[in-house]
């Protein structure tokens, strides 16, 4: 069965330190892609800066080789990053262990990594290469993935469970979005409104039934 895991880091134990030194307030997202060879999460979001005013020269890290910006938008930017994988970092980790990348995300207090893997023999193997490689990560969620086949287990309606499916495959939850309310609303044949009772009421469901409830 798949496992999913979380980990933390100290923000100063990954490259991407030296980002917040310039930037402090800022936060980073990376962008999760298909691994193929040194390609590994080639990509990250800058998020909560002044875009325009966004300046990477000087961002100096023996695990970085190269940074360029490929995008920006208002208050992000989207930049091509060229890894040193000769130093050794969570990244490396999951590079040289059987498991996925599944969300990373920094501030300038820590990382929170996500990963994935197919047993949790491969979780096991990556904490250990981080342990025998001196890079201090702490375990904080370990759960098994099971299918949503259906809502009702959630307490969802057929309607909420709709409107959160079309809500996530559209990008709704994607950071930027690249889908609204109204565009939802539009795919259902419903009003603004009701797409926001819906995913308002499903989320609130979802919540309750997993995160409260797995804590009673």
């Amino acid at each position: 069965m798949a496992i999913e895991a979380s980990f933390t880091a100290e923000e100063g134990e990954f490259p991407l330190a030296e980002v917040f030194s310039k930037f402090p307030a800022s936060r980073i997202e990376l962008e999760r892609v298909i691994p193929t060879n040194d390609a590994l999460v080639p990509y990250f979001w800058l998020q909560d800066v002044d875009a325009a005013a966004i300046d990477l020269e000087g961002v100096d890290h023996p695990g970085i080789n190269d940074l360029q910006i490929i995008d920006a938008l208002e208050t992000e930017v989207f930049v091509r990053i060229d890894w040193d994988f000769d130093y050794e970092s969570v990244l490396t980790a999951i590079f040289e262990t059987d498991i996925a990348l599944v969300s990373a995300v920094g501030t300038h207090e820590k990382w929170t990594f996500d990963v994935r893997a197919t047993e949790q023999a491969a979780v096991s193997e990556f904490q250990s290469y981080c342990r025998e490689c001196g890079i201090p990560i702490e375990l904080v969620q370990l759960h098994a993935l099971s299918p949503l086949h259906s809502g009702s287990e959630y307490d969802l309606t057929d309607a909420q469970r709709e409107a959160l499916v079309l809500a996530y495959s559209h990008g709704y939850y994607d950071s930027p979005r690249t889908a609204s309310q109204d565009d939802i609303a539009a795919e259902l044949e419903i009003t603004r409104q009701a797409v926001a009772s819906r995913l308002q009421r499903g989320t609130r469901n979802l919540i309750a039934s997993t995160l409260i409830g797995a804590t009673d």
